[in-house]
């Protein structure tokens, strides 16, 4: 089967959790991306603040399963999101609105997730042909804005990162947003560090129940 941008986009809101990985030891990468796949998540976003980023986007292509969703994040310029869509990504992440790089992802059939806060950027990054928004920093705003977002704005979807826990997720669901993307909460750093990756399993199965729990599912 094809992957296009619209697939993507559209297995992105079924699987209704991206991981986002932001790890300091990127050796423990295969291990996380394990325990979570195992705890029912979908979908990935490996920051390229991570070291070595591109290599471990790369491997990951090659080694994860086909219906696995693999994607880059806080893409900033068109140089790195031509190189991450080389590696193997299927979807590109940005912190913020750079209006360049939908020509770059579009081009190659992957979906484009811009970073936006205000709505006349949530707007503005749908118009351009945003295939999802990502709403961030969601910290400051919460569920509410999204359920004030979705009365003018119906057409467009949404996904917060920053302030998703394992316990508000479905929250964000019902207010509207499409999926959510969740860092730490879900990436336990001491756990982590411990080599404890049960703990990463539980908290990806937990997350997952609350948002199928939200759509009426579980």
């Amino acid at each position: 089967m094809t992957v296009t941008r619209e697939r993507v986009a559209s297995a992105i809101e079924e699987a209704g959790v991206v991981a986002v990985i932001r790890l300091k030891d990127p050796e423990r990468l295969r291990a996380v991306v394990d325990a979570l796949i195992e705890g029912g998540v979908r979908a990935l976003e490996v920051t390229m603040t991570v070291p070595g980023a591109l290599d471990l986007i790369r491997g990951l292509a090659r080694a994860l399963p086909s219906s696995f969703l693999l994607g880059a994040g806080t893409v900033l310029d068109t140089d790195t999101a031509a190189r991450v869509i080389d590696a193997g990504a299927t979807f590109v992440v940005s912190p913020v609105l750079r209006r360049e790089l939908v020509d770059v992802c579009h081009r190659d059939d992957v979906a484009w997730l811009p970073g936006c806060f205000t709505p006349t950027e949530i707007l503005s990054a749908w118009d351009l042909g945003a295939d999802i928004v990502k709403v961030f920093p969601a910290t400051a705003l919460g569920p509410t804005f999204f359920k004030d977002m979705r009365g003018p704005l119906p057409h467009v979807k949404l996904m917060p990162t920053g302030g998703v826990t394992l316990d508000n997720a479905g929250e964000w669901i019902r207010a509207g947003a499409v999926a959510v993307g969740v860092g730490t909460a879900l990436l336990d750093a001491a756990a982590i560090a411990a080599g404890n990756y049960a703990v990463l399993r539980d908290n990806a199965t937990r997350i997952i129940s609350n948002v199928r729990a939200a759509r009426g599912l579980a």
